[in-house]
């Protein structure tokens, strides 16, 4: 399968693209880990979406928050890989990009992430340690990791 891989402002999506991305982001946070958070957060409009599709079909996404916005450093949110697509390794490549793309952007910084806590050892194959207690963000066990 190729992978056709999109990186956009807020302002450059179409109304398609977003309705597809925040279709994806409710189908999986809200609805199947049965999540009931403010998902459109006033984010998006300051972030950059990165994401990789096929034949016009979503397989991951992530949210790039500039500093200042969630945390002083850049940040990585909303990762996501669609269900049908789990197990192709999608989510992996999406978070190396995610990283690329920031130092990109950033030069190489600190990036922080807000981690489901059972994803601890994932973020941590790319170098994110962790940088909280765990807490509970609407229900479900976070902690906060940092990659130096």
């Amino acid at each position: 399968m190729e992978l056709r891989w999109n990186h956009k402002s807020f302002s450059q999506l179409s109304v398609e693209e977003l309705y597809q991305i925040l279709k994806l982001r409710v189908d999986v946070f809200v609805n199947e880990q049965q999540c009931f958070y403010p998902e459109l957060d006033d984010k998006d409009q300051y972030s950059t979406h990165l994401w990789t599709e096929n034949k016009g079909e979503i397989i991951a996404y992530a949210r790039l928050v500039p500093p200042g916005i969630s945390y002083p450093e850049p940040a990585i949110g909303r990762v996501i890989t669609n269900p049908i697509f789990r197990g192709n390794r999608y989510g992996k490549l999406l978070v190396q990009k995610s990283i690329n793309m920031i130092y990109e952007k950033h030069g190489k910084t600190p990036i922080q992430i807000g981690a489901q806590t059972h994803l601890k050892n994932f973020y941590g194959s790319f170098g994110f340690e962790q940088a909280s207690d765990e807490y509970l963000d609407y229900g479900i066990p976070h902690i906060d990791m940092i990659k130096p």
